[in-house]
């Protein structure tokens, strides 16, 4: 059987557990060739760190991408996260037209109604036109609202709000939309898919653990991603994307000093087996 091979675009924060230092290892573990592109470094990531470093890696990005297509490289699925501007939107836009692969948006730029550090209402619906290039995107319900000018609602919030945001981001025009961290019970918390070919809605739901982490939201997509690459349906990647990241957070929970991020090394053996 071919080998898969995924390119992930992000940036990587040498200290922190997220964004390429996440992607890697996981697709890796799945199977999966993964190339990169970092599109900056960081010697931490910017949630709850101060004092950071950052390189912009934005004028590398056209010239990886011409020394590739010069090898003429070809990738089964691009799968891109943490972006740090709209100019590099612009690079990714151009990257996608350049290779005939499945593409993956994670249009990570804010949480619990709040943009990240850096980010703008601009790039975010800046962000929303290269999730129209996109074949499946997996925003969270406050990058949901912020692409599609939707008031954020962070609890009470029932299936019509959902359905409301979902067919929203559909416009957009990617192919599949995902939105994480949707809860209508305080027990929950789950994945809600849309399809916007065959009109299909397909949703999982794990218990919620009450702990919060930095790096959980690319634990998700870069396991999605590798159950993608590895053959599975769209129900079954979100499951073990979903069973996944909430084992990362239960083998955290308690560990004072490791509050920048989940242990998801311990958990690479049950994601293996959930293949």
């Amino acid at each position: 059987m071919e080998q898969k091979r995924v390119v992930s675009i992000q940036d990587i924060s040498c200290f922190g557990k997220c964004s390429l230092t996440v992607a890697l290892p996981i697709i890796s573990a799945m199977g999966v060739e993964t190339a990169i592109i970092p599109t900056a470094v960081l010697s931490t990531h910017t949630g709850g760190f101060t004092g950071f470093t950052f390189t912009d890696l934005s004028d590398d990005i056209p010239a990886i991408e011409k020394h590739w297509l010069s090898l003429g490289l070809k990738f089964d699925a691009v799968y891109t996260g943490y972006l740090g501007s709209i100019k590099q939107i612009e690079m990714i836009e151009n990257f996608f037209d350049c290779f005939d692969a499945l593409k993956v948006v994670d249009p990570v730029m804010a949480d619990h109604g709040k943009l990240y550090t850096g980010f703008t209402v601009e790039y975010a619906k800046r962000m929303a036109k290269m999730c129209g290039k996109a074949d499946i995107i997996l925003p969270n319900i406050t990058e949901a609202c912020l692409m599609t000018d939707t008031e954020y609602v962070d609890s009470g919030y029932d299936k019509s709000y959902i359905d409301g945001l979902i067919q929203k981001l559909a416009k957009l025009g990617a192919k599949k939309v995902c939105i994480t961290g949707v809860s209508y019970k305080p027990e929950e918390l789950g994945v809600v898919l849309f399809d916007t070919i065959t009109k299909k809605t397909t949703e999982y739901y794990s218990k919620r653990i009450d702990a919060q982490y930095h790096g959980t939201g690319d634990c998700f997509a870069s396991s999605f991603v590798g159950a993608v690459m590895n053959g599975k349906t769209m129900y079954e990647s979100i499951k073990i994307a979903a069973e996944f990241t909430a084992e990362c957070i239960d083998k955290t929970v308690g560990d004072k000093q490791h509050w920048y991020g989940v242990k998801f090394e311990n958990c690479l053996g049950d994601l293996i087996k959930m293949l």
